[in-house]
């Protein structure tokens, strides 16, 4: 395996940029983190790349995540937010920052932390994810409930070209039986512009530290089966995956159940290069 690209880790800074999801959060994810604190892990796991994630619905975030890309060339790119009820505001950022050359590569919006489980379907918003498409670049979806998978369905209904991806597979059920998942996610497979990030899911099973490669294997194998080898790909989600344990264990359990599944040709597409089609990550 000679690249292996984490496509989702978190940094954030209490200093710099705010962040209203941890107000009041009273765990180990409520303090800074800086990209240096993970650099032991990434070698000792062979991450050779990585993509940055946005963690609020503000410029500050995004701002502070490019100005970290640039002290570590190892980060090659970069989901970050745009204001997307004001497409005005929305071209004028993507006119001047995602251009070619630039670490910015995707887009994303706290979905699953607003009141409306439906905040995709505003006129305002649609348009705007109507200048990603025609731009192509990808939008991740961060939901946790059935119906924000309904609701990019009909984004996707409204703008087919538009490439979109599970972040965390949408939360699927580990352990449980959840039939409205399965089928949601069943229809959405359908659609060839959407991808799933095999990411988040040792938080997802609610189980700490306490969860083990097998707890994950169903989901895996459901995405897989669904979606196919071509639209999947890692992430590791750090630090927010500390809440179940570590990075290297993040990895090892995401590698043993690949490696297990699949012969190196189709490992090599979930590993690198499904990100790096999907993000249009140099290489």
């Amino acid at each position: 395996m000679s690249r292996l690209v984490d496509t989702h880790i978190h940094i954030w800074n209490l200093d710099q940029v705010e962040y209203p999801w941890l107000k009041g959060n009273t765990s180990i994810l409520n303090r800074t983190y800086d990209l240096n604190e993970l650099e032991p892990q990434r070698k000792t796991t062979g991450i050779t790349s990585g993509v940055l994630v946005q963690a609020a619905n503000n410029a500050e975030d995004t701002a502070w995540m490019i100005r970290t890309a640039e002290l570590h060339p190892w980060i090659t790119g970069i989901v970050g937010w745009l204001p997307l009820q004001d497409p005005a505001a929305t071209a004028r950022i993507l006119e001047k920052e995602y251009v070619p050359g630039a670490k910015l590569k995707g887009v994303r919006h706290l979905i699953h932390d607003e009141p409306d489980p439906r905040w995709l379907l505003q006129d305002t918003v649609l348009e705007s994810l109507g200048l990603l498409a025609a731009g192509d670049i990808p939008y991740d979806l961060v939901g946790v409930l059935p119906v924000h998978i309904k609701t990019a369905l009909e984004v996707a209904e409204k703008w087919p070209s538009l490439r979109m991806v599970f972040d965390h597979c949408n939360q699927p059920p580990i352990g449980r039986v959840d039939s409205e998942w399965e089928d949601l996610m069943t229809i959405a497979a359908k659609h060839p512009n959407f991808y799933v990030k095999l990411s988040g899911l040792g938080t997802a099973a609610q189980k700490g530290g306490a969860w083990t490669a097998a707890d994950l294997e169903p989901s895996i194998d459901f995405v897989l089966r669904h979606f196919g080898v071509h639209r999947c790909f890692f992430g590791g989600d750090w630090p927010v995956s500390l809440l179940a344990g570590s990075y290297e264990t993040t990895w090892t359990a995401y590698r043993t159940l690949i490696e297990k599944k699949l012969d190196p040709q189709a490992q090599a597409k979930l590993y690198h290069l499904n990100a790096e089609r999907f993000y249009k990550l140099p290489l």
